[in-house]
């Protein structure tokens, strides 16, 4: 930021002064190759005299825009505008012919809805073993548009199904006004999210179980003691659960490790990473879904992945053959509440149209 204002004929100290106030409503890190910056200086008639810069416009987001402004004083105040959004939803379903992604990309679903869909799903459904042609999937989720009618994003998905072999799986969006955490929720008001995540990385391939094996190193066979996850160097590793960090360093073979202990009971491993996310240590307090580090290829290792273990009482267990821990479940009249607002989803879904009928992948 402070480069490309130079870039413009900024002074360093009022570039200083620009980015601060900006830094008190935005992170600037944030700002990604590509994102518009509006730049405007002070009108003069004295073509010799030094541009002063008077405001600066960040497109931070296709609704929102971050803007510092001079003051008479010369200091710089910075606020957020927001665009005026009207929301709609969208109804979509379709039958698998080759992968849910394949699939739900082909009935129209963008990519984050469909990346959304699969995450909350993820706790109940291994979609490597379970999904198979002829399933089906429904997706109803949030969409919004500016004044003139313009796609501007996409929301949140407030309901989904599958039906897999026949059994249909439904979950609902809904934040108790107890605890206002928002949640997905069967039907019977138990959250999907488990206190562990079987796969806590996005968009990987499992490309070792957990067995006997060849050692791709040592080259005899060996027990293979976790999954094994491939994905490019710097992937995201997330926190399979709330819990406290015990371990972070390198650990022999495993190379870049942490280990994190969510319960008396449970644990949770993860190897040959590239490095940790900044500021993380030994007794950091993590939660699920929190990013705790990055895949590499340290250690014992033959390329870039991430070796994932599940430890029950100190012993490493089968990651996908574990009963995994529930989350909580909603009673009285939280689950009454919730009950209300599953109906009137419910509701909208009968009105709503379908956007597809059949989805099918080449």
């Amino acid at each position: 930021m402070a480069g490309l204002l130079a870039d413009q004929g900024v002074k360093r100290t009022t570039a200083h002064m620009a980015i601060k106030a900006i830094r008190e409503i935005y992170d600037v890190r944030r700002i990604r190759r590509g994102t518009s910056i509006d730049i405007r200086f002070e009108e003069t008639s004295d073509i010799s005299a030094p541009l002063r810069l008077d405001r600066i416009v960040i497109n931070a987001a296709a609704d929102r825009k971050v803007i510092a402004e001079r003051s008479q004083s010369g200091s710089f105040t910075s606020n957020d505008v927001y665009a005026e959004l009207s929301a709609s939803t969208v109804r979509v379903h379709g039958t698998i012919s080759d992968s849910l992604y394949l699939s739900a990309r082909q009935a129209g679903l963008p990519d984050a809805i469909i990346v959304n869909a699969i995450r909350i799903f993820s706790y109940d459904v291994d979609f490597q073993r379970e999904v198979r042609n002829g399933d089906q999937f429904e997706v109803f989720y949030e969409r919004f548009h500016d004044d003139q009618g313009n796609l501007i994003k996409d929301g949140n998905v407030i309901y989904g199904s599958l039906t897999l072999s026949g059994k249909k799986i439904d979950l609902y969006r809904f934040t108790p006004s107890d605890t206002q955490r928002t949640e997905y929720f069967h039907e019977n008001g138990q959250t999907a999210r488990k206190a562990l995540m079987r796969t806590p990385i996005d968009g990987a391939r499992l490309t070792s179980g957990y067995g006997k094996r060849r050692h791709p190193i040592l080259g005899y066979r060996k027990m293979h003691r976790g999954l094994d996850f491939g994905a490019r160097r710097g992937t995201p590793i997330m926190a399979a659960g709330d819990g406290v960090i015990k371990k972070l360093g390198r650990n022999g073979g495993y190379g870049k490790y942490i280990l994190i202990r969510h319960n008396g009971t449970y644990s949770t491993a993860y190897a040959h990473m590239n490095g940790y996310r900044k500021g993380l240590r030994r007794g950091s307090r993590v939660e699920q879904g929190d990013i705790i580090g990055y895949v590499g290829s340290t250690g014992r290792s033959t390329g870039p992945h991430l070796h994932y273990e599940i430890l029950k009482n100190g012993r490493q267990t089968n990651p996908l053959r574990v009963k995994m821990p529930t989350g909580w479940k909603l009673k009285g009249g939280m689950l009454a509440e919730f009950e209300a607002a599953a109906f009137q989803t419910r509701s909208l879904l009968a009105e709503a149209p379908h956007q597809a009928q059949v989805a099918r992948a080449d």
